[in-house]
């Protein structure tokens, strides 16, 4: 049976290809060579850095999911000066602008400002602004790889975005200094991999999630009493040596609202312990319901960095913590000792986690110190490898073999053998 579909018209593929979800229609490039030629289809324009932005905005202006003449997905622009962005809008009001191809200038440090929804900002072009915009307004936005090259084109074009609720913003690798500005709209932002940064402006009034995964760099946030969602992977430790617990301050105040963290241990011990003593209040993440720990691995594994902060979280519900080998640590310190929060009890914690633990002895010690924080009984489960699940079970009758004075322990470890049983993640794992 021939391949007819193949053979109709141009317009009729794209119309096929316009009513697929946006990660099914990329797999119609295995279809066969027609369908892979369809796809990579872009419109192409080249110009300077100021028409950079009226090119892309025009193109946004023309795309009409409905009609096939005006559905292309991809738009090329290239500058003079080498570079080139890709644009691809994707459903749900998503655009993606890349700039991994092209020149690319190393060792070129950069800095962008980034300023949007703001009304009087406005100052697309477009022959038709009102009606022509309303045929796609961005949403979501992902900047990957911008450079010194681009940067002033972007902080043009990103004026033209009123509605943009999303900004996604990877592998800037000399990225320095970074400004955002939302005044209106902006809910969800997230900065992944831009090593080279070194300091963080963010203003806005309703963002709801924050995720950030690099280098820790010095951070100003302003009026971010609404986060909900907070991802801070400092694995990597600071971009700066000289970096305070004072600089960390506004965001320890910007995530203690949060209902799902992501934190480092290292971070709790060098920036959060010592600015929790300047409080005059008792601090606490009244509305912490989700928790993942990162920790780092050590000869003999100190679980009471983790304690101390589960002190400081009387609502949560789900822990996980995992072990990483090449996570940034600190030297030990008494400093983690915390008077705030010391009388509380977690009642409502269901599930922990464990990942990483090389030793079955540190699982176990670490449930051993829960049991003085919770006054429950979670379910614990365990993993070395990601594959085989443990499940911690408490028996004060348990006698583990070859067990020392100092490591009492009244857990056992027991293999699960319902491989029905779903194996738990974090909401951020696998970002």
């Amino acid at each position: 049976m021939g391949d007819w579909i193949s053979s109709l018209p141009d317009e009729i593929l794209f119309l096929i290809i316009s009513k697929l979800a946006f990660e099914s229609a990329i797999q119609t490039i295995f279809l066969s060579k027609r369908w892979r030629l369809l796809w990579e289809t872009a419109l192409v324009q080249h110009g300077t850095e100021e028409d950079a932005a009226q090119a892309i905005c025009d193109f946004l202006a023309n795309f009409n999911e409905q009609d096939p003449s005006k559905n292309t997905r991809k738009f090329q622009f290239h500058f003079i000066n080498g570079s080139v962005v890709l644009a691809i809008i994707a459903p749900n009001n998503k655009l993606h602008l890349d700039f991994s191809s092209g020149k690319q200038e190393i060792h070129r440090q950069f800095k962008l400002q980034l300023e949007f929804n703001n009304p009087q900002n406005f100052a697309c072009s477009c022959s038709q602004p009102s009606p022509s915009l309303s045929a796609f307004s961005v949403k979501s936005l992902h900047l990957i790889s911008v450079n010194h090259l681009t940067n002033d084109a972007v902080s043009s074009m990103l004026k033209n975005f009123m509605f943009l609720e999303t900004l996604r913003i990877t592998g800037c690798n000399f990225l320095q200094s970074l400004s955002i500005g939302s005044d209106t709209k902006l809910l969800n932002l997230i900065i992944f991999d831009c090593l080279q940064l070194e300091f963080l402006h963010i203003r806005s009034f309703k963002l709801r999630m924050f995720r950030f995964r690099g280098l820790l760099p010095s951070f100003w946030l302003e009026y971010h009493y609404n986060l909900a969602d907070a991802f801070l992977d400092f694995r990597q430790g600071p971009k700066s040596n000289s970096f305070s617990s004072c600089d960390f301050d506004s965001v320890l105040l910007a995530i203690k609202n949060v209902k799902v963290l992501t934190l480092c241990k290292w971070t709790f011990q060098a920036l959060i312990c010592p600015s929790l003593s300047t409080f005059l209040a008792e601090f606490q993440f009244y509305n912490l319901e989700e928790l993942w720990w990162i920790d780092n691995s050590e000869q003999e594994y100190d679980s009471d960095p983790l304690i101390s902060f589960l002190k400081l979280c009387p609502s949560l519900e789900r822990l996980f913590v995992t072990i990483d080998p090449k996570s940034y640590c600190v030297e030990r310190s008494a400093t983690c000792s915390i008077q705030a929060g010391r009388n509380t009890k977690l009642q409502r914690l269901k599930l922990v986690k464990l990942d990483g633990f090389t030793k079955e002895a540190d699982e176990t010690l670490l449930a051993e110190h829960l049991g003085e924080v919770v006054t429950s009984e979670p379910l614990i489960l365990a993993s070395a490898d990601g594959i085989c699940l443990r499940k911690l079970i408490h028996d004060p009758l348990y006698q583990p073999k070859q067990q020392s004075h100092e490591r009492k322990c009244s857990y056992k470890s027991v293999e699960v053998k319902d491989m029905n049983m779903l194996c738990p993640k974090h909401v951020h794992m696998g970002l």
